[in-house]
Order: C-alpha cells, then sequence, then structure tokens
C-alpha cells in the first residue's frame, strides 16, 4: 500500500502530494489523514496523508518509506480533508496551507514546540483489597501507610500530592500504583439553570426554524435587538441534542463569547465547549482534544471555531451574521459564511444566520427565496426599542463643546443620579489621531506606511496602527524644534481623560484594543460593569453588539461620522449597523433606553434611518445605490492587489496584469483599474489594485488560476485575490 502526502513547506510551487511506502510496521496503525514524518530530498519532515490506496504495478521509479506517525491522536476526518481542499480552491491557497489555518498552533504540520499536557497524578491500589487489609492488620508501626491505605479501601483514587513521605514508601513496597488522569484548564462549576420559556413570537420562530433540521437549508433570523435570539438558539439547540447530534455556534467577537458562554454553561454544563484566539495554547489543546474525542455537543467560538472538528453537526448557527469579523483578511482569505455552508451541506443541517442588521448580502437571498426568513420584530418581555436623538455638533462646536454636547451631559448626570448606568462608543482608540506643530506645520506620520501616526498619551508613544511601528513624544517638533505641538482628532484614550475632568464622581472604564490586551481582560470589564462597579462604559465597536447589561439606560454615540467618511461603498452599511447595534444595547429591562447620536451631518439618510430604527427603509435605499453603480449583491467582486517594495515595479506589473485579465474575461465582466489601494503604502510595500465586477464568467476561475501561477516564486512582486472582499 502507499500513502498519498502532503508534506510540510507551504509554498505553490509543490502543491501536490507525494507516494511514499506504508512499511509494514505501520500497516495497521496507518490512517488517512494523520500527520507523519517523511524523507523529502535529504531531510526528515512531516506532512498529512491525504489518501490511501494500492500500489500501483506501473511505477518506474523507487517509492520512499513513511519513517514513522508523528502524532497518532490527531486524525483529520473524510469532512475536514474535504473542508481544506475546498478552502484551497476557494481562497487560491495551497492544500497544506489550507490545513494549517484549520488546526490550532500547537498541531500544525511543523514539529511540535510545546510540551502542553496536564495531567493530575492519583495512586489507586495495586494489589486486591483482602491483601491490602491482611497488610493493614499486621503492619503495626506505620499509622500513616494504614490511614493511606483505609482511605484507598473506601474511595477509588487519591491524589499523590496529598500523601507525603508515606504514599513514597507505599509506592516502592508495590502496594499502591501512579494513575495520571488528564486535567482540564477550563473547568466550569456554577448553578445549572433551564432556558428561559420561549414567548409567543419566539415559539412561533423557533418552530418555523426546528423544521428544517436534518435537512440544509440556510435560515435567517432577523430579530430586534433584545428580541431573545440567543434563547432560540439554545432551544434548537436542547432539541438538536436530544437528536443525539452537535451544534456549533459562531460569534464575530471574543468579547460575545464572555456573556454568551457563560449563558450556554449555565444550562448545557460540561458539554460546551469554546474555541478562540485568546484562549492560551493548552487551553486550546484541551477543548481541541474535547472536541476531537467527542466529549461536547456544543462548540462556541469566533471565526476560527468553524475548523474545529466536531462530528455529527445538526445545527450551525452565526450570530451577528453581518460582522466583518467573519472575514480572514489574511491568507488564506476565506468568509466563515462560506466555510460554515460547506460543513452544514456535508452535514445536512441547517445553517441559521441571526442579526438584527443582516448584510444587504444576506437579506436579499432571503427576500427572493434563497434563504428561509424569519422575523422577530419586538423586544422580550416589557423592555422596547430606546429613543433616538440626532445632536448636531456643529451648533454645539459654537457653545464650545466639542466632545460632549450639552444634552449628553445633562442626560449623563441624570443617569448617575439614578444610579443607571452608560454606555459610551467612539470607535476610535487612542488619544489623539494627529499629532501636528502649530509652528511649522509639521505632522507625525509612519515612516512606513501613508498614515499620521496615533498619540497613545499612556504610553506616550506615538503608534502606526497598521505596520507597528511606534516613537517615543517629544515635548518639542523634531522640524522646528518648537514646543508648540498640537494634538488634533478625538480617541478612547483622550475622552476618557475628558470624562473624568467633566464627572469627576463618575467611576469610567474603557474598553478598547490596548486596555484588553491582557489575559482575561474581556471577561473582567465586562463583569466589573456588570455588576455595577462602573457608571460608564466607554469603548471602541467591540462594546457595539451582543452585549446584555439591564441598568445600562443611556448609550451616547460620541462621533458617529467616524464610519460613514470612509471612501467605500459598504461605509453606510457597516455605518448603520455600527450604531443599530450600539444603540440596542440601551433599554433592555423594563426602563426605556435612550441613544444620543452626535453627527456633523444631522440631516445624512442612513443616520436618519438609525434614529428611527428602520431597518427596512435603509435596505430599499441602499439597494438602489448598489443597483445603479453594480456593487453587491447584484454583482461579485474580486479585489486583486500587486504589491512590491519597488514602486515601478508595482506600477509596471499591475497594467500587466489589467492586460492579461482583459484578454481573459468575458466582455461583460467590470474591470476598474489599476489605481492605487486605499492605503498605497504599508511597511514600505507599494501597493496597486484591480476590482473585478462580475454577474456570471465562466472564465473567471481559471483565469485567476493562471495569473495566481504567473506570480508563484516572484520574490519582486506579490499577487493578492481576494474573493467577494469586504474592503475595497
Amino acid at each position: 500500500m502507499i500513502a498519498e502526502v502532503l508534506i510540510e513547506y507551504n509554498t505553490k510551487n509543490i502543491d501536490k502530494t507525494f507516494s511514499y511506502l506504508i512499511p509494514s510496521f505501520l500497516e495497521k496503525e496507518l490512517k488517512k489523514g494523520m500527520k507523519v514524518k517523511v524523507p523529502f530530498g535529504k531531510k526528515l519532515v512531516n506532512g498529512f496523508v491525504v489518501d490511501i490506496k494500492p500500489k500501483p504495478t506501473d511505477i518506474a521509479y523507487e517509492l520512499k518509506e513513511i519513517k514513522k506517525i508523528e502524532d497518532k491522536f490527531l486524525v483529520l476526518d473524510d469532512e475536514m480533508l474535504c473542508l481544506a481542499d475546498y478552502l484551497s480552491k476557494m481562497t487560491l491557497c495551497s492544500r497544506i496551507a489550507a490545513i494549517q489555518t484549520m488546526l490550532p498552533s500547537n498541531l500544525k504540520v511543523k514539529d511540535k514546540k510545546y510540551n502542553l499536557e496536564k495531567y493530575d497524578t492519583y495512586v489507586t491500589l495495586n494489589i486486591s483489597k483482602d491483601k491490602v487489609r491482611e497488610y493493614i492488620l499486621n503492619n503495626k508501626r506505620s499509622v500513616k501507610q494504614k490511614e493511606i491505605l483505609t482511605s484507598l479501601l473506601k474511595e477509588e483514587k487519591i491524589l499523590k500530592k496529598d500523601l507525603g513521605s508515606s504514599g513514597k514508601s507505599l509506592l516502592e513496597k508495590g502496594l499502591i500504583k501512579e494513575v495520571k488522569e488528564q486535567k482540564y484548564r477550563i473547568v466550569y462549576t456554577g448553578e445549572k439553570k433551564e432556558v428561559h420559556t420561549l414567548t409567543e413570537a419566539q415559539s412561533k420562530a423557533y418552530e418555523e426554524i426546528k423544521k428544517y433540521l436534518n435537512t440544509y437549508e440556510t435560515i435567517l433570523l432577523y430579530g430586534v435587538t433584545g428580541s431573545g435570539k440567543t434563547e432560540i438558539y439554545m432551544t434548537l439547540m436542547q432539541e438538536v441534542i436530544k437528536n443525539k447530534k452537535k451544534a456549533l455556534l459562531l460569534v464575530p467577537e471574543i468579547t460575545l463569547t464572555t456573556q454568551i458562554v457563560k449563558r450556554f454553561y449555565e444550562v448545557f454544563g460540561r458539554e460546551v465547549a469554546i474555541f478562540h484566539s485568546s484562549l492560551s495554547l493548552g487551553e486550546k489543546q484541551d477543548e481541541y482534544e474535547r472536541i476531537l474525542k467527542g466529549e461536547v455537543s456544543i462548540v462556541i467560538g469566533t471565526r476560527s471555531a468553524v475548523f474545529t472538528p466536531i462530528k455529527d453537526l445538526g445545527i450551525i448557527i452565526i450570530d451577528e451574521e453581518h460582522s466583518e469579523n467573519f472575514k480572514q483578511e489574511t491568507m488564506p482569505r476565506y468568509h466563515t459564511l462560506d466555510m460554515a455552508k460547506f460543513r452544514a451541506q456535508y452535514n445536512n443541517c441547517p445553517l441559521l444566520l441571526g442579526s438584527a442588521t443582516p448584510s444587504l448580502e444576506t437579506m436579499a437571498r432571503a427576500q427572493k427565496g434563497v434563504y428561509k426568513l424569519v422575523t422577530l420584530d419586538k423586544r422580550v418581555g416589557s423592555s422596547l426599542l430606546p429613543e433616538v436623538t440626532l445632536v448636531d455638533m456643529a451648533m454645539e462646536m459654537r457653545k464650545r463643546n466639542p466632545y460632549i454636547s450639552s444634552l449628553l451631559q445633562t442626560k449623563i448626570y441624570d443617569r448617575l443620579s439614578k444610579n443607571e448606568q452608560i454606555i459610551l462608543l467612539l470607535n476610535r482608540r487612542g488619544f489623539s489621531t494627529i499629532v501636528t506643530c502649530q509652528n511649522c506645520g509639521y505632522t507625525y506620520k509612519c515612516p512606513n506606511c501613508d498614515i499620521s501616526l496615533t498619540y497613545h498619551k499612556s504610553s506616550n508613544s506615538l503608534r502606526c496602527h497598521y505596520c507597528g511601528a511606534s516613537i517615543i513624544k517629544s515635548d518639542e517638533c523634531p522640524a522646528c524644534h518648537e514646543k508648540s505641538l498640537n494634538f488634533l482628532g478625538l480617541g478612547t484614550e483622550k475622552l476618557e481623560t475628558e470624562l473624568k475632568r467633566m464627572f469627576p464622581i463618575a467611576r469610567i472604564i474603557r474598553m478598547d484594543v490596548d486596555t484588553t490586551t491582557l489575559k482575561g481582560s474581556h471577561e473582567r470589564i465586562i463583569n466589573d460593569f456588570k455588576e455595577g462597579k462602573y457608571d460608564i462604559l466607554l469603548g471602541t465597536q467591540m462594546i457595539s453588539k451582543g452585549l446584555d447589561f439591564p441598568k445600562v439606560t443611556l448609550v451616547g454615540v460620541i462621533n458617529a461620522d467616524t464610519s460613514l467618511n470612509i471612501p467605500d461603498f459598504r461605509s453606510s452599511e457597516r455605518t448603520f449597523a455600527l450604531l443599530t447595534q450600539a444603540a440596542g444595547r440601551s433599554g433592555r429591562s423594563s426602563t426605556l433606553g435612550e441613544v444620543i447620536i452626535q453627527t456633523f451631518n444631522p440631516d445624512n439618510f442612513t443616520l436618519e434611518c438609525v434614529r428611527k430604527q428602520d431597518y427596512n427603509k435603509f435596505y430599499n435605499y441602499e439597494m438602489q445605490i448598489r443597483k445603479k453603480l453594480s456593487y453587491p449583491p447584484y454583482y461579485y467582486l474580486v479585489s486583486i492587489r500587486i504589491s512590491s517594495k519597488d514602486y515601478d515595479k508595482a506600477s509596471r506589473e499591475a497594467l500587466k496584469v489589467k492586460n492579461f485579465l482583459s484578454r481573459n474575461l468575458e466582455d461583460k465582466t467590470i474591470i476598474l483599474g489599476p489605481t492605487t489601494a486605499s492605503l498605497f503604502r504599508v511597511n514600505n510595500i507599494y501597493r496597486f489594485q484591480i476590482i473585478l465586477k462580475y454577474q456570471y464568467d465562466k472564465k473567471l476561475d481559471n483565469t485567476l488560476r493562471e495569473l495566481d501561477k504567473r506570480y508563484v516564486g516572484d520574490k519582486d512582486v506579490y499577487l493578492e485575490i481576494d474573493n467577494n472582499p469586504l474592503h475595497i
């Protein structure tokens, strides 16, 4: 027998399998999907077995043998191998890169660098109970040894660390033996609770979705914020588990997993595994092993959890499906929705998409009947959607209120006096976004990128949020050496300082990338705020969705124009979703909530739709624009980026790519560019971009593959192809 092996080298030049003989001592052990060690050239390298078949009789060369199995525990089943092939095809990455993407870092194809096993060591009896009783009767000297043996007659095992020197003596005599048991790092020990009884509206939605269990169907659950989508998810999962199947729940942000996991633990206990990037390597290994062994019925996680090896799926749920976090922005550039569709189809189970602000593409498919549409248009219980007010900041600037409007100040004072809580959203971190000299006009810019540096007061540093470059801020201008630096723009760090000055009695906590770098910081901030240790939660978009704080009755959006002014066809959609989701954090209990949105564009149509919380009006208006401009969902997009450290080479190759596409694609496919990318220089690499718009082009796949092959191995020019990009 021979094995077809994908070796560890991630290069498209050798993106193929290599045949190896299976030695006789491995024939019974080796399985498809295992990691093995094989000779390649003069080296021994790792690889994955993707097929096992009889040895052909017509091979004209001598095959080398597999040396050993590297990991007997990890076996990629047929579903995982098919998913890797699909990921490779969708993103034009190599097959081994696809497998690498699917595995946690400690299980990837290269040699393990860490021993992450964690055990508790117990002792048990090593002789019969009759002989133990005889030993206890005859041994009159060691009281402690007799106590240990007497305990072991009653209990199956005792922790070795509790025994001391007497335990060591019993081990040496062979009366007891050591037993190692795997210890999991994540253990839930809380009180178990029941799923809340569904309301009439929730029950109707549940029954509608339940009809599609055991069939492949994509369903959109469109429910306003606070309508109780999570309870429907849990009730569906109970039904799935009852039928001996399993469930996968995907959420966009780590912050969402904190509250949602706690709720699922309360209902399902140890049947839940979690999987996201903030877990330690050891925690990831533990959870991955539990999933692989079939010890859990529910997996909850962020984007990467779509690749966990959970078997017998009965439902896949993507919560907040509109979130851009479900798209991977580095190679391979997959969208979680595509991977989830593949797995749902493979397992013949439904894919449920939940959102209060569905993406236009998703809603368009639901309106056309491609997806099934289920709607929840009211909040649970007595809570109502909050009242939204737009504040014109141009007027406030004249009153010298550059950050917090007089109305928002009044509302904050009111909530503080009532011991209620406030959330303030500012979708920009740092202290100041631009540092410039009033004397000579010098502006601090990143030396590697076409972007200004952001000032972070806590570290007194100026940082680039793209390449990571950082410099310490000086008190004087580096150009004219005058002490006349001016800090323009507003970030969360600066706003926190202003809030402490304006509301000295308020307890304020900030939640952004800078304050959540330490492990467990998301959970700590959320729990502290929910327990009432803080009055005001200030943060970026990570606080805008999924979180449930009953005491929050006021949400303030500090600069609603930040995302609205980005030159991208999706900027209005992003703004509507962000502000509507943020507004949804207010008034989630019996007290009516309020939302104050500060803007310099109070007449903007998108903001007016947010004020009225009218998704359908926004959807219909935006769809007209998309149709006129040939954008999704009416057209598909492909982004092709040509990058090089040499400006002239990047420019020349971009024109060559354009000419190649013009010759090989159908005439009806629209080719835009080449133009400079929105961020032209990043980390000293110049970037040009070509956009394709198409409805159907049978030549497209082969043309893109051929184009991709042309730049394989090119050390001077890098080509990136992104199907259905979220940013252009």
